[in-house]
């Protein structure tokens, strides 16, 4: 009688793609417990406040790049504390692992905040620059004595509008980006709230809520857009938390400081690299889980490494090019003599996700499209049932709205 056969040794097999993200605490529609909720809820406010304070893609140089290095002392401890309290902390710890990895923004800042406050008292900064002061100082000049206790917005509060056409095509064109850069961050939230692919409907609903945003926000005179908080999506992938409910209890905390304008004014007290030293570590996982949309496409084929290599390179040096030509030049490289036709021109161009997305797009679209094998390498089959809202029943679970409104605001 003969001998069985070994047993076949497993074969290697890459990562099978997944369409919902494992590994998350609690998804969009799975609420934590009500206290450490309101606390989630806090921190997003607190990584939101960086956004308003000052212009996020200033934000990086900030902690000591550019051309005069600035508080890299207070950036640098709050990115290194950050990455070991989130990542290192839960590992070595038999006891409040889930503590430090969903409240690792909390600890650190408050840390990082009165560190700084000490190099204040102790005069650190007292010889320093005034641009330095600024962004380090955690008692910047007048900004809670300034601060009203109580303000209510209300339309027109700095004057009757006033209308320029230059501007108006300027600010369609920055709208156009900000559509372009908040559909990429609505498919990065879904993802890391562990939902499915978001179906292009849902996407219009998103990006309408947000034209009618921009159209308040013009009414009250806020001096900004509304736009996706890309720092928040990263802060969902540090704290493996996608809730809605933290995302609402946070939009509380918004609106209550901003009427309260002394607290508000507090928690912007906050020295600037601070901010910078998070985003170091947010905009890591935004753009991490950009990449991890490739898991659907074949990577072994020349034609979507061309297309990747291409638009991250074409993204990476055109806006760059159009920034130093501005700098430099004052105007961009298109400088005609109308304004209006130079800013809808210049103003996209600076954008790099713009730059990318616009050269993918192009080279998607028309390198190859009528081979059939091709269709598979794009991964279009992935993507096919989630066309459409009623194909999978899991886009009902995770995209309906609440109170019945699906009635007003339909999917298709």
């Amino acid at each position: 009688m003969a001998a069985a056969p070994p047993p076949k040794a497993d074969e290697l097999q890459p990562f099978p793609p997944k369409e919902q993200l494992p590994g998350v605490a609690f998804c969009i529609t799975s609420p934590p417990p009500w206290p450490e909720a309101i606390l989630l809820g806090f921190q997003h406010f607190v990584v939101m406040l960086g956004t308003t304070v000052i212009i996020p893609s200033a934000l990086v140089p900030q902690m000591g790049g550019g051309n005069v290095a600035k508080c890299v002392e207070v950036g640098l401890p709050e990115l290194l504390l950050l990455v070991v309290f989130s990542q290192y902390l839960p590992q070595v710890l038999d006891f409040g692992k889930s503590v430090f990895s969903r409240f690792s923004v909390l600890f650190t800042v408050a840390i990082v905040w009165l560190y700084a406050y000490i190099l204040t008292i102790g005069g650190a900064y007292k010889n320093s620059p005034p641009k330095t002061q600024v962004h380090c100082r955690v008692d910047r000049s007048g900004l809670i004595s300034g601060a009203p206790w109580i303000s209510v917005p209300y339309p027109f509060q700095w004057g009757a509008p006033t209308f320029d056409a230059g501007e108006a095509f300027a600010m369609m064109m920055t709208s156009f980006i900000a559509l372009v850069e908040s559909t990429g961050a609505f498919i990065g939230a879904s993802r890391y709230a562990s939902a499915t692919m978001i179906p292009p409907s849902i996407i219009s609903r998103g990006v309408g809520w947000q034209g009618i945003g921009l159209l308040l926000d013009s009414f009250f005179g806020t001096a900004n857009g509304t736009s996706v908080s890309v720092e928040n999506i990263g802060l969902l992938a540090l704290t493996r938390i996608g809730s809605r409910r933290v995302v609402q209890i946070s939009a509380g905390f918004m609106i209550f400081f901003s009427v309260l304008g002394k607290f508000g004014a507090l928690f912007a007290s906050i020295p600037l690299p601070v901010f910078a030293g998070m985003y170091c570590l947010f905009f890591a996982y935004v753009g991490g889980v950009g990449l991890s949309l490739l898991q659907f496409c074949n990577l072994n084929s020349f034609r979507t490494k061309f297309i990747m290599g291409f638009a991250f390179f074409m993204g990476l040096s055109v806006p760059q090019y159009f920034n130093e030509y501005t700098a430099v030049a004052s105007y961009g490289p298109v400088h005609t003599g109308a304004r209006w036709f130079n800013d809808m021109i210049n103003v996209p161009f600076t954008s790099k996700p713009f730059v990318a997305g616009l050269v993918a797009y192009i080279l998607d679209n028309t390198l190859q499209v009528k081979e059939s094998a091709v269709r598979k390498d794009r991964g279009n089959h992935w993507w096919e049932k989630f066309r459409s809202f009623k194909k999978d029943a899991r886009s009902q679970e995770f995209y309906s709205l609440p109170f019945n409104l699906n009635k007003f605001f339909p999917s298709v």
